[in-house]
């Protein structure tokens, strides 16, 4: 196949990733913490049970959130959600497609499997819109993603001299094997980020475990 013919194929996979990935419930389980060396002396920690109703939109029950010590003013913001949400378990879609740049850059063993790497680039960044940038592993049995890494873009810029830059951590995903289908299962950050004028280094794991079947049969695919 050539390169296109494999990104396409992948893309189709990725969207059946998707639609089953709604028929599931599972739980997130986010760790941030801030280090001063190997010390650490801040932390936000929360779990949450995500499920998906019968129109396919996501449904999120907390089950754990402890008060956040985060130092140097790290804060949570909507952006850092939609990582967690949206970035980290990247499922790349046919209906994505249009939006990115893909350049293959060959082939990789990773751990046990045989992959196809993907450069991924966003063909124009708009302001109103976030992207996903980086590169991406491919299965070359299963035709889906099973490891990523990169970042979300455009990095906000702040509209005030005193507001700190919103800069985006880099991130490594790997995905795991649920009933036949590649799911998200652990994201890890190790980074130092620049808050304005303080560096602030960085830890965070992001895991997706507990996979079950729903009770009922997720939202309807479209015919």
């Amino acid at each position: 196949m050539t390169p296109q013919q494999l990104i396409e194929k992948f893309a189709a996979q990725e969207a059946k990733v998707k639609q089953a990935r709604t028929r599931y419930t599972y739980t997130q389980d986010v760790m941030i913490r801030t280090l001063n060396g190997n010390a650490v002396d801040g932390q936000m920690h929360e779990v949450t049970t995500v499920s998906y109703d019968d129109k396919g939109k996501r449904v999120e029950k907390v089950t754990f959130a402890e008060q956040s010590t985060l130092r140097g003013g790290v804060q949570l913001t909507a952006e850092d959600w939609d990582d967690i949400r949206v970035f980290m378990p990247l499922i790349l879609t046919s209906e994505d497609l249009p939006q990115y740049n893909l350049t293959y850059a060959g082939q990789q063993h990773v751990d046990d499997l045989d992959t196809y790497v993907f450069h991924v680039e966003p063909k124009k960044v708009e302001k109103s819109n976030r992207y996903f940038q980086g590169r991406v592993w491919v299965d070359n049995q299963d035709f889906e993603i099973v490891k990523l890494c990169g970042k979300s873009v455009p990095e906000t810029i702040p509209k005030k001299k005193n507001q700190p830059r919103d800069v985006r951590p880099t991130f490594v995903t790997y995905r795991q094997p649920v009933d036949g289908n590649w799911f998200p299962a652990f994201t890890r950050v190790d980074e130092t980020l620049q808050f304005g004028t303080e560096s602030v280094h960085l830890r965070e794991t992001l895991k997706f475990t507990g996979y079950k079947r729903a009770e009922t049969d997720g939202p309807t695919a479209k015919p």
